[in-house]
């Protein structure tokens, strides 16, 4: 099949992409024919000095590298078939522009790919996880983000984002396996088809990786209704290997694997390297920060902690699920969990939205969704924030408003529950005896991650000794 060809099964945006570079840099906009450059030479060779020839000899090395990088790109977009079209771009390759008056959409190895001139400075983001080199300008990103989101609201999809570490999956070196964990080396499944499987040893890489419970469902499903891209803050060989074992056949992420190598920034994740409109991507991860300045698109992931080396690594003083042989629950864990509210948000977007398809925003769907979760709800809260801290800043007071409830430091007939972590509270016994709800503090938390609310019978509060109370001496009854 052409590069070119528009087929909505059968292109992506990095189609588009290939195709436009696959016309340009075998048109002539690259410099004269090998034939009419030897004739040119045959021509003028007495006139040409050795400064001449050399730069000459320069420039064919540079249209070859270049060509090699076009190759490159086009084998690697070839190779991964997306849901979603943007079409020819007929229109744009009929020119054929000269280095004087073209625009330089981006480049490939320091020259521009469409006319191959050397750039001097470069601008736009680099986009290295679709091909080694290869840099965007910033108006190239516009029209490529708007073709491909006219071509996915036409297959009514949308962008998803999904982190690995702790959302799809845990990872542990084999060397931190503890000895209550020594059985699963012998439980280990197959390499050879490990669609079949969701324990794997990487022996090659001294590293255990166990699936998240229900991934396999997830992605198929979560497929139909996004174009899905991967984002790790792992490096690059780590998360390539990672997607072999979700995404065997490559009919989900294909090329879309994103590192930390990848990144504008460090230590962050953004969407400038995303070739999808803001306005349209979902993120599933469970670490906030990483998404500073993305978190209305965010959705926060319950933190998968399947090996010992997991909790540790966050302070948990527990036992892991591997070292208890149990997992997570496939039919009521957190990905089935997700999946729900992901074909909720997208039924919205599609189906019950008044305004126009290309107007809508993702963002405000997800915002609306959540805020459904605990609305009626007042809360007040008892012995859970610091002294004189401020509570409306809390991370627990702004989850439970963005999830609808209301939130309050005073009492009053409203109030629908106390949240607090000592039952022996002033707040807490008034609870008791208006016949209010009483919870700890981890019922908010349950209801963010499932979105849902959650019985309060399973979040009963204890009554805290002094010498128990490690916060004792910090917290006070608010």
């Amino acid at each position: 099949m052409s590069l070119a060809t528009d087929s909505p099964v059968n292109s992506s945006s990095s189609d588009d992409l290939a195709a436009f570079l696959d016309a340009e840099l075998d048109s002539n906009s690259l410099g004269s024919s090998p034939e009419k450059e030897a004739e040119d030479k045959d021509e003028d060779e007495e006139s040409i000095d050795e400064e001449a020839e050399n730069e000459e000899a320069r420039d064919d090395k540079d249209l070859e590298r270049i060509k090699r990088r076009k190759t490159q790109i086009v084998e690697t977009i070839q190779e991964s078939p997306g849901p979603t079209s943007l079409g020819n771009l007929e229109e744009k390759t009929e020119v054929s522009l000269g280095t004087d008056n073209c625009p330089h959409p981006g480049s490939l190895g320091g020259m521009c790919y469409r006319c191959g001139k050397r750039l001097e400075e470069e601008s736009g983001v680099t986009f290295s996880y679709i091909c080694k080199g290869l840099r965007l300008g910033n108006d190239e990103i516009d029209r490529l983000r708007n073709t491909d989101m006219k071509h996915l609201l036409r297959h009514r999809k949308l962008y998803l984002i999904l982190d690995l570490d702790h959302t799809l999956l845990n990872s542990t070196l084999l060397l931190h396996l503890t000895p209550e964990e020594d059985y699963l080396k012998s439980q280990a499944d197959s390499l050879q088809d490990v669609s079949k499987g969701s324990l794997f040893m990487l022996a090659f890489m001294n590293m255990m990786t166990k699936l998240r419970p229900f991934v396999h469902t997830f992605l198929k499903e979560a497929s139909e209704m996004f174009e899905m891209y991967i984002y790790t803050m792992g490096d690059r060989p780590y998360a390539l290997e990672m997607a072999k074992l979700l995404d065997p056949s490559r009919e989900y992420f294909n090329a879309r694997v994103i590192s930390r190598d990848d990144g504008t920034q460090r230590h962050q994740k953004g969407l400038d390297v995303v070739l999808g409109q803001e306005s349209a991507v979902l993120i599933l991860d469970d670490t906030e920060n990483a998404w500073t300045k993305h978190r209305d698109n965010l959705i926060l992931m319950e933190r998968y902690h399947f090996f010992a080396s997991s909790c540790r690594q966050f302070g948990y003083h527990c036992q892991s699920l591997s070292q208890l042989r149990s997992d997570e629950s496939e039919l009521e864990g957190a990905l089935a969990s997700v999946l729900k509210v992901l074909k909720r948000i997208h039924n919205i977007f599609f189906d019950e939205l008044a305004n126009d398809l290309a107007g809508r925003d993702v963002r405000q769907v997800l915002k609306m969704v959540r805020g459904e979760v605990l609305k009626g709800c007042k809360l007040v809260f008892s012995h859970v924030f610091p002294t004189k801290f401020p509570a409306d800043t809390h991370y627990l007071w702004k989850m439970a408003e963005q999830l609808g409830a209301t939130c309050s430091i005073e009492l009053d007939p409203l109030v629908t529950h106390v949240v607090s972590t000592d039952a022996r509270t002033e707040k807490s016994r008034w609870a008791a005896k208006e016949a209010k709800f009483l919870v700890d503090p981890r019922w908010i938390e349950t209801a963010n991650f499932l979105w849902q609310k959650q019985p309060e019978e399973n979040f009963p509060v204890q009554q805290t000794k002094p010498e128990e109370n490690f916060h004792a001496k910090q917290m006070k009854d608010q």
